[in-house]
């Protein structure tokens, strides 16, 4: 449980000096020492003490229609403290450095009121202290050497391209979304860590309609690499907005139970949305009935089935050196060979159901508290071609990319971009208005086959608790699946 307590920006000295330190993401001696004098301060009247420091600037780009809707540039600076006694959290989010001492007060109250439980304890996964400092790095081109009114003149060319594309396309969408944080990370045990990254995003959509009949088409993209993966996008746009226009001729399938070959998209939305929350620590402590069920050596799956979440595998978007909590990234394996091996991991559900941290305690920025995320997740591919997953289908239907979905617990239901009848092993004619419905725990069992069409999706941004669009990265290669619900004519 968390009190929360975000105050207004106060713009002095000490607050210019912050934004400085913390854009060259690299503290000063004198600010390391006064953070540290604090901590030492303060750390015996708790169990756990820390601070975050952040600079943030975002950009954000929107084409609405034929017109630039919105054009936003801000910068934000803060911080916030967290605390911890006898397993209760303190949380106090601020922008005003001077009374950061207050602030450390404040917190630490309220962890002594929320800890006041004469047995309680906090427990928290042991790990090594760090003390580094890293620069903000890019494999490719900078986005913040580019001119916002470079970047709003590219997204103009890309809605006018997905405008012109047909009559038919009664309305578009292109934005773009940028963000650069630079973090310092301090805590009571030792750790002080100073690094960040940049993040790009970019989303599509193309709307047609015709005798009353409407179909949209999307497509979207991000990238912690560089702004040469938002450029050259006018054949992707090109072939959505074809999409979207074929749509509204196609006929949907018949509704009931086919064998279904997703594309690495829709695998990727599926081991995120459908399983990977369900393996976050935080879900399974709070229920002790899904504890009972998902027990580490039982089997979830065929032999061939390996699923991984983790922030060590480089340049993607859920990827990092250190989660919130400055903990080192890793790969974790959830399933193993078909069995179900691990789960994800904040220090505190970690301590609490005796396992490993695995380093998924992550915040969407110094607005809020550290909760067990998401990274990357993914299935391994295997040997399979994904013309082997369809060779041998009488009848049945491939669906790729994605539109939508939800989930409801175990139960999800997600909506295919694009589709195409499978008939006697071969891709048949294309379809619309294809929903996929099941049950995850089925769903994982009755996986058939895995390709090695190994695709990386960089276009997530994960919601939970109220801190939505953090980055994430899924990826997977093509796989089939029998005995899966189509809803349809």
């Amino acid at each position: 449980m968390y009190d929360i307590l975000v105050l207004r920006p106060k713009f002095d000295k000490l607050s210019v000096v912050l934004k400085d330190i913390l854009h060259r993401g690299v503290a000063g001696e004198q600010m390391r020492d006064r953070l540290n004098e604090l901590i030492n301060k303060y750390k015996k009247k708790v169990d756990y003490l820390e601070i975050r420091f952040e600079n943030n600037q975002a950009n954000q780009i929107r084409y609405l229609g034929k017109s630039l809707d919105s054009l936003n540039q801000s910068e934000a600076q803060g911080g916030y403290v967290r605390s911890c006694y006898k397993g209760g959290w303190g949380f106090c989010s601020f922008n005003n450095i001077n009374n950061l001492e207050k602030y450390i007060e404040e917190t630490i109250n309220q962890s002594l009121l929320l800890g006041s439980e004469e047995n309680a304890k906090t427990i928290l996964a042991p790990i090594s202290p760090i003390q580094k400092i890293f620069p903000i790095e890019m494999t490719g081109k900078d986005p913040r050497k580019i001119s916002i009114a470079n970047k709003v003149e590219l997204f103009k060319q890309y809605n006018e391209l997905i405008n012109s594309y047909s009559e038919k396309i009664t309305t578009s969408a292109a934005r773009y979304n940028e963000k650069i944080q630079a973090v310092t990370f301090l805590n009571s045990e030792g750790t002080h860590i100073e690094h960040g990254w940049v993040d790009m995003e970019a989303r599509f959509s193309a709307t047609t309609q015709k005798n009353g009949m409407i179909q949209v088409a999307q497509e979207s993209l991000g990238s912690r690499k560089g702004f040469e993966e938002i450029e050259n996008l006018d054949e992707r746009l090109k072939l959505m907005s074809k999409r979207a226009v074929d749509q509204l001729e196609l006929k949907s399938p018949k509704a009931g139970t086919y064998t279904v070959v997703i594309d690495p998209i829709l695998t990727g939305l599926f081991v995120h949305e459908a399983f990977g929350h369900l393996s976050e620590g935080d879900f399974i402590f709070d229920n002790p009935a899904m504890q009972e069920f998902m027990t580490f050596g039982k089997k979830f799956g065929e032999k061939f089935l390996n699923i991984l979440d983790g922030g060590k595998v480089k340049d993607h978007r859920g990827s990092f050196l250190f989660d919130d909590e400055g903990v080192p990234s890793q790969d974790t394996y959830l399933i193993k060979e078909g069995i179900l091996v691990g789960r994800l991991h904040s220090r505190e559900t970690a301590g609490k159901l005796n396992e490993k941290p695995t380093g998924n305690a992550r915040c969407l920025d110094y607005r809020y508290p550290p909760i067990v995320r998401m990274t990357n997740t993914w299935i391994e591919p295997q040997k399979n071609s994904p013309e082997d997953l369809i060779s041998d289908i009488k009848l049945g239907i491939w669906a790729g990319n994605w539109l939508g979905g939800q989930t409801n617990g175990e139960m999800f239901t997600f909506a295919s971009g694009e589709a195409r009848m499978i008939r006697d092993g071969k891709l048949a004619e294309p379809v619309k208005d294809v929903n996929l419905t099941g049950n995850v725990f089925q769903t994982l069992k009755d996986i058939e086959g895995i390709s090695n069409d190994m695709y990386w999706d960089e276009s997530g941004g994960c919601g939970k608790f109220g801190q939505s669009g953090l980055s994430v990265g899924v990826g997977g290669p093509s796989i089939r699946i029998k005995n899966m619900v189509v809803a349809g004519e």
